[in-house]
């Protein structure tokens, strides 16, 4: 069940047309503080396509996007300071180190005891081995890891996530299901798309359906 209260996220009538075809039409939805909203659908269905229009990487045709009640607008400090986002074409500062690069965000956004905070994440998506090298020497399933982690160190009251679980064995699936639940239990309103079924049931307190697309 939803938490009482005002949503953090609230998404009205969100539409992204390309080339005059419908990729994504009238999709509404709430994600309030302590709770975790899904979404799912075969490829092409407007997963990844709505957590961009709603995130700012892409620019909806129609619809309304509010953070705790004013207009989204991924340029302002407060969505900065509020959300975090992982998107598959999250960029890297290519000359850090994997520790370099989440030190220099946990200290941009401010964070207490930072090198406790990087060195806490760095052991929990096992990336401990890896900290020294850089992003392009990384393998694929390291660099979506790395992803993760510069979500992690970070403050947040919305996380945002398109198929977080991909390149993640079985293990780090489980471990990724665990924590979203613990940063529900702390309070953070969760948005993400996935095709993983035990990720969804195990994190998502209620499903969005985009269908076949």
């Amino acid at each position: 069940m939803d938490s009482a209260g005002e949503p953090v996220l609230r998404v009205r009538g969100l539409g992204r047309t390309y080339g005059g075809v419908a990729v994504l039409s009238g999709l509404d939805l709430d994600v309030t503080a302590g709770t975790a909203v899904a979404l799912v659908g075969d490829n092409g269905s407007g997963k990844s396509t709505a957590l961009r229009c709603i995130t700012g990487a892409d620019e909806p045709t129609a619809g309304t996007i509010d953070l705790d009640g004013a207009p989204y607008d991924e340029r302002t400090p407060r969505v900065r300071r509020d959300v975090a986002v992982v998107l598959d074409d999250l960029d890297f500062f290519p000359d850090l180190s994997v520790v370099e690069h989440l030190d220099l965000l946990a200290r941009a956004h401010r964070v207490d005891d930072a090198d406790e905070v990087v060195d806490r994440v760095l052991d929990d998506l096992r990336l401990i081995p890896q900290s020294g090298q850089l992003p392009a020497t990384l393998s694929s399933g390291q660099r979506r890891r790395l992803s993760l982690a510069s979500a992690f160190v970070r403050p947040r009251r919305l996380l945002v996530l398109d198929e977080p679980e991909a390149r993640l064995d079985a293990d780090g699936v489980g471990w990724l299901a665990r924590r979203l639940v613990e940063e529900k239990r702390a309070g953070l309103a969760v948005l993400f798309a996935s095709h993983s079924t035990r990720l969804v049931e195990a994190v998502a307190d209620r499903v969005v359906d985009l269908g076949t697309g």
